[in-house]
């Protein structure tokens, strides 16, 4: 249990700090990848690509290299020595009519890869919810509760 004296000063520390500095975690750069279109031109930048895709709490469009595209939430990969056996799995975005059974697709049928949906993390780390606690708490309400945001 913090002290009066100790919350006072967390109060003053937090306000200091703005919200992108919040939102950056030590030793981890913040991407906007958000719209973002790689290069896909060598098998690290496809296995880079894949990855940030796979840390992106966003939609993605994969367009395969038969020209087929897949757009959705990629949940899963598998990343193996070769490109031939790595594999991303997606969960296609729900249109109407359409039953949305998850994909599979190999790294190496990837030919276009694009980050087309809102980033819904961005900007919602815990220190981010720690600081709203210790704002209301400032303001002296009892009972706190921070709710997550509604997602569109």
């Amino acid at each position: 249990m913090a002290t009066p004296q100790q919350e006072r000063l967390k109060i003053e520390q937090l306000q200091q700090v703005s919200a992108d500095e919040i939102e950056t975690i030590a030793g981890r750069e913040r991407e906007n990848l958000e719209g973002w279109i790689p290069a896909l031109a060598s098998e690290d930048e496809v296995r880079d690509a894949l990855e940030k895709a796979f840390d992106y709490r966003g939609d993605i469009t994969v367009t395969r290299k038969d020209g087929s595209k897949v757009e959705g939430y990629l949940y899963d990969r598998f990343n193996a020595p070769t490109l031939e056996a790595s594999v991303i799995r997606i969960i296609p975005t729900p249109k109407p009519g359409n039953p949305t059974e998850r994909v599979n697709v190999r790294y190496v049928d990837v030919a276009a890869l694009q980050f087309t949906g809102r980033d819904t993390a961005a900007g919602k780390t815990f220190e981010a919810w720690v600081k709203k606690y210790w704002e209301k708490k400032a303001a002296g309400e009892k009972n706190i509760q921070i709710e997550p945001e509604k997602l569109d």
